[in-house]
């Protein structure tokens, strides 16, 4: 039920459900905070190392479909330019992380060093296999039932998987970066089934399609987890 109840939080102000889970959890199980935020910490950083599988594959299925836009979008010349760019850029940071006494780079620092601590502790862990394989499953369904909605529509039911898994891609960052998605979801999903000849209308329709479901979804079950949490509780 807290999971519910933070899915739901986060259609309000992103990221907050971790927060809730971690009050509704020392609430109700008399687990302190910081172990239990520490946890959902753990649960993220193996999220972002599956976002970024998922990236990776998106890339390799769709490497030409990729190429060719950026290169339609930006010249090569400018993208030699950025290439020179970022690689200063990186190489300043790198200058800057390992000399700088700067406050904003020491909190990064530290920052850093909390998340390392985060995934020691995975390795750390009892149960790092089970967890490991759930974490996977969790990011199968997520894909299965972003495929599955492609059939709603005539349009989109013929559009392969490398173009389902780069649309779930950039359907996540558009989820994690924003209140749930509400808004950026279809609009980015729009652009990306553009690339693969789906008039932008019904790669807005697909958008909010499958961002409505998820939402009515997270309100109904988080709005339950909401009302039955305190009554099944009632003694703490």
């Amino acid at each position: 039920m807290a999971v519910c109840i933070g899915y739901f939080m986060n259609l309000t102000i992103p990221r907050s459900g971790e927060i809730s889970r971690a009050l509704i959890v020392k609430k109700y199980e008399d687990i302190p905070f910081d172990k239990a935020f520490g946890t959902i910490v753990a649960e993220r950083i193996v999220d972002l190392i599956l976002f970024f599988l998922f990236v990776i594959t998106a890339f390799i299925l769709q490497f030409k479909v990729l190429k060719n836009f950026v290169l339609d979008t930006i010249p090569l010349e400018k993208l030699i330019i950025l290439g020179i760019i970022g690689f200063a850029g990186f190489i300043l940071f790198v200058l800057l992380w390992i000399y700088s006494k700067w406050k904003f780079i020491l909190f990064l620092k530290e920052k850093l060093s909390g998340l390392m601590e985060g995934m020691m502790s995975i390795v750390k862990m009892k149960q790092k296999w089970p967890f490991l394989f759930h974490s996977l499953f969790i990011w199968f369904t997520y894909l299965l039932m972003f495929y599955v909605a492609v059939f709603a529509l005539e349009e989109t039911s013929s559009i392969s998987l490398g173009a389902v898994v780069t649309a779930f891609v950039i359907g996540s960052l558009a989820i994690g970066f924003t209140n749930s998605g509400f808004g950026a979801f279809p609009l980015l999903i729009a652009q990306i089934f553009l690339l693969y000849s789906i008039p932008e209308t019904v790669g807005t329709a697909f958008g909010w399609l499958v961002w409505i479901s998820q939402t009515i979804l997270t309100i109904s079950l988080g709005g339950i987890s909401f009302l039955l949490l305190p009554l099944l509780n009632k003694n703490k």
